[in-house]
């Protein structure tokens, strides 16, 4: 039976054996700052509307400038926001092309 603090993992950044639990606290998920097109911060849940006209791969459909999109989800990228439209399954959106309302 193997214990966690007894499992030492390398580090590939520092160059270092770390023990397993340290390098699992290191490795926790860190804040992601979004941003809009214009420097507001978004949060899941906010309203959105986009800044130009855009073509939505596999859809064949182009959301137009001012299309409003409601209660977006953050992916943990700091470009990218997951959200939901009438008719297209699993958009995510640049958050370049978007500014919140």
């Amino acid at each position: 039976m193997t214990n966690s603090e007894d499992e030492f993992l390398f580090d590939e950044v520092t160059g270092e054996w770390v023990a397993a639990a340290e390098m699992a606290a290191r490795s926790g998920p860190k804040a992601v700052e979004v941003r809009d097109a214009v420097g507001n911060l978004l949060a899941d849940g906010d309203s959105v509307s986009l800044i130009k006209d855009l073509k939505v791969k596999g859809a064949g459909q182009t959301l137009k400038r001012g299309t409003v999109i409601r209660s977006i989800r953050l992916t943990g990228d700091e470009q990218e926001i997951d959200c939901r439209y009438d008719g297209i399954k699993g958009l995510v959106l640049r958050a370049e092309f978007v500014r919140k309302l």
